[in-house]
């Protein structure tokens, strides 16, 4: 399949190690190519594998846009029309045919098909291109390839690309598979450094500083003016897109967005030269995998839009970033894969170093339910026994387990339900695919899956009123809605038989919404218009100027909190009753007794809730005396220790018990605050206790004393003494303040005959000894050592000071005064 030599657009560096990439796969079965961005490896080497293996070659892309572009140029190379010998399959749309020999799918789908059969008949070789990316999808297509390759199919071929020249750790991935590395000549590209004068914002959430997309523009004319060739324009997203494209307005050159929610002849049109210079404004999707041929010149205004998941809050958000070392290098390398090219950074060099070196893996930041869930219907619901490139984050994967429990498809043990397995079939997220199933029957099966085609679907919105969208969408017959409807189709396949149940709009997109998001059940706050407490316990405030203002209820499809701010903003909801949002929530739906700590004392009544959303409340006169103790020991807990009445005896015993505690260990109790509050709610001290004003009469020496076990209890006064006796007969308290290093402030004169300090808490007590008026001379827990070392220079100095009284030459064995020499002696 693969063109012979001189065909045009085949010579290109990749090609010189086709014999060591055909050498490893026939060795070892598979191998990694490292390859940087246009040296053909997307295009030429799934040509050149077809050529040696008898079945199908299945290439797993990251993206849509970049699936249907490489097999676009794999069948242009071949002069066919793609689905004959080169065909493609996304969602949604597929061109192939018994004829194709190499299928190009994105990563999302490869995995659905190893779900469905891990075999995969009539494939023989996988390729996972893009694998720097490190994208959910690509780690868990390539886990399960591998471990069908262990368990199923040891002669499927895998190849494994990157970009990048890190590929060790993917090699002992793949079994220490062998390396080929394509180090091809690709033209050298030229660095200009042009950062913003003056300097701009850094970007917040999604907000992008204006005056840096009016600097990206006034470079794109510069660049326009100093070089030939087309422009390609690196931005986060289609907003800015949209934005640096109305500002280029009037130059003399085709302007072009490239970007994932463009209808695909769109995507053609920017990656198609014409007879005029083009401006190609694109997301990261040009990054690596796709090719925008005539490019000589990158304007780089090195941001990127990357998913982000508060774990507290279970709010996903896209949040913009700079980008790392490695993406900036990738981007400026399209500039020269034709030809010497240029790059204008709008950052410094110095700001260049201080870039992160690569970008992290998805598993770091996203949303793991989908994630969970595929592992679950693999069968390793925890991902032991897999080939992940990084362990899930163990608290975001808990909640993805949590919420997979609640949507019944997982049981206990983390293992897939036939319910699980029916949402994995949608090929949607878990949460819409629940809304699918569940809301079909509700609403009927075409208004579900329109709904849930709107929340899942790329389709750019012009309103958070859900509802609005809808409608609008129906109307309309452009790209986006286009779009939306290929994938309500889908979905309404996938749906369960239902038929349209009349129930208004409004109320329909309310309870699909509900179903996926019962959590974002939001109830205005009293007195607001805009602001909202959701059933998690997360407020929420909607956008300025929104016709969703004022709604006592809002079913949430989509909000995101941006770092630093209290409250998610509400980006997308459906306005409905509180009888559709109990009905859509219906298992946070709960009327029961409550007894917490509220408002600075314990509160007692009957509640019935959605989530945190309180209903209704009544007095429960007489609460479980257990419950009440909890609610004390919150309130300890949230409060602090200074709810309880701390006489001088109770903080002292406090300190002793703290000093054997460090000077002797367990069995003596600790009594930091965590272990004393804990202590202090295991104990009887809180069981006759039923508010605030209860705490203040504890008798805290009494809880104190009884954290000792009995045979300690004895033994406290003679370790950790209150107060130690001098050679003089004085009785000196000790200073246990610091319960590291008990200390004894003395006059030095009366411990005159002791060779070494007492033994307290397990360690010699420390002694500031002090002069005649009480001032401190010298510390030390080594009385013996002072004696011989210090106590010459302290003698010298105080008997000049005080010499009325007695300064020893031996104060070891002297005897001990807290006298001065009567006078004429």
């Amino acid at each position: 399949m693969l063109p012979p030599p001189g065909t045009p657009g085949t010579d290109l560096p990749v090609r010189s190690v086709l014999p060591a990439l055909d050498a490893a796969l026939s060795g070892a079965g598979a191998a990694v190519l490292v390859a940087p961005p246009g040296t053909g490896k997307t295009t030429l080497v799934p040509l050149a594998l077809a050529d040696r293996v008898p079945g199908r070659v299945l290439v797993a892309e990251p993206r849509r846009v970049a699936a249907r572009a490489a097999a676009r140029r794999m069948a242009s190379l071949l002069r066919e029309p793609v689905g004959r010998s080169v065909g493609y399959s996304v969602r949604g749309d597929s061109r192939r045919s018994d004829a194709t020999r190499v299928e190009v799918v994105t990563t999302g789908l490869l995995v659905r098909r190893l779900q469905a059969d891990p075999e995969l008949a009539g494939v023989s070789a996988v390729v996972l291109d893009e694998c720097h990316e490190r994208q959910l999808d690509t780690d868990l297509a390539l886990a399960f390839t591998l471990d069908v390759r262990a368990a199923l199919r040891p002669e499927l071929q895998l190849l494994a690309m990157s970009a990048t020249a890190q590929a060790g750790r993917l090699a002992e991935l793949m079994g220490r598979a062998p390396v080929v590395e394509a180090t091809g000549s690709l033209h050298d590209v030229e660095p200009v450094w042009c950062p913003p004068t003056p300097p701009v914002a850094p970007p917040h959430g999604t907000s992008v500083d204006p005056r840096l997309l009016s600097a990206v523009a006034d470079t794109v004319r510069r660049a326009l003016a100093e070089t030939s060739g087309d422009v390609l324009v690196f931005l986060p997203g289609a907003f800015e897109i949209g934005r640096v494209a109305g500002l280029l307005s009037g130059v003399d050159a085709d302007v072009r967005p490239l970007h994932g929610r463009l209808p695909p002849d769109q995507q053609d049109a920017a990656l198609t030269p014409g007879p005029r210079r083009r401006v190609v404004l694109s997301t990261d999707v040009a990054e690596t995998s796709l090719t925008v041929p005539g490019v000589r010149t990158v304007v780089d205004a090195g941001l990127a839009r990357v998913p982000r998941f508060d774990v507290a809050r279970g709010m996903g958000a896209l949040v913009t970033v700079r980008v790392s070392r490695a993406s900036a290098v990738q981007r400026a390398g399209r500039a020269g894969r034709e030809a010497p090219g240029r790059v204008y950074r709008l950052w410094s060099s110095a700001e260049h170093d201080r870039l992160p070196a690569a970008a992290e893996p998805e598993v770091a930041l996203a949303d793991l339910t989908g994630l969970a869930l595929e592992l679950a219907v693999w069968g390793a619901p925890d991902g032991a026994g897999l080939a992940l490139p990084d362990a899930p984050p163990e608290a975001a994967f808990t909640v993805a387990r949590t919420t997979l429990r609640r949507l019944g498809a997982v049981d206990d043990d983390g293992r897939v339900t036939p319910r699980g397995r029916a949402l994995t079939a949608v090929g949607a997220h878990p949460r819409l695919a629940r809304a699918l199933l569940d809301g079909a029957p509700v609403v009927g099966r075409r208004r579900a899956a329109e709904v849930v085609a709107l929340l899942s679907a790329d389709v750019p919105t012009r309103s958070d009123d859900l509802v609005a969208e809808w409608r609008s969408l129906r109307s309309r017959s452009d790209g986006p809605a286009a779009r939306w409807r290929e994938e309500a189709a889908r979905l309404s396949r996938a749906a369960p038989a239902a038929p349209d149940t009349g129930v208004p709009d409004d109320v329909s997109a309310g309870l699909v919404v509900g179903l996926a998001h019962p959590e974002w059940l939001a109830r205005r706050r009293p007195g607001t218009g805009r602001t909202y407490l959701l059933a998690a316990g997360t407020g929420a405030e909607l956008a300025p100027g929104t016709a969703l203002a004022g709604a006592p209820w809002l079913a949430v499809a989509a909000a995101d909190r941006a770092p630093g701010r209290r409250d998610a903003r509400v980006r997308a909801a459906v306005a409905v009753d509180e009888a559709t949002a109990l009905e859509a929530g219906a298992a946070a739906h709960t009327e029961g007794p409550e007894v917490t700590w509220r408002d600075g004392d314990v509160v007692a009544a009957r509640v019935t809730r959605l989530g945190a959303i309180v209903l209704a409340e009544r007095p429960l006169p007489d609460p479980d005396p257990t419950a009440v103790t909890a609610a004390l020991a919150q309130g300890l807990r949230r409060e602090g220790l200074a709810l309880l009445t701390w006489s001088p005896a109770a903080r002292a015993l406090r300190e002793r018990l703290a000093a054997a505690h460090a000077g002797l260990g367990e069995p003596w109790p600790a009594v930091d605050d965590e272990s004393l509050l804990a202590a202090l709610a295991a104990g009887p001290a809180l069981s006759g206790a039923r508010s605030r004003r209860d705490l203040v009469r504890i008798d805290l020496v009494a809880a104190l004393r009884g954290l000792l076990p009995w045979q300690l209890a004895g033994r406290l006064e003679d370790l950790v003494p209150e107060r130690v006796q001098v050679p003089t007969g004085s009785n000196v308290r000790v200073d246990y303040g610091d319960p590291e290093v008990p200390t004894l402030s003395v006059r030095v004169q009366e411990v005159f005959g002791w060779a070494a300090a007492p033994v307290v808490a397990g360690r010699p007590l420390r002694l500031q000894l002090l002069s005649p008026a009480a001032r401190v001379v010298a510390t030390t827990a080594d009385l013996a050592g002072f004696w011989v070392t210090g106590y010459p220079a302290v003698r010298s100095e105080l008997r000049g000071r005080y010499p009325r009284h007695p300064w020893p030459e031996d104060p070891a064995t002297a005897a001990p005064t807290r006298r001065a020499k009567p006078r004429g002696t």
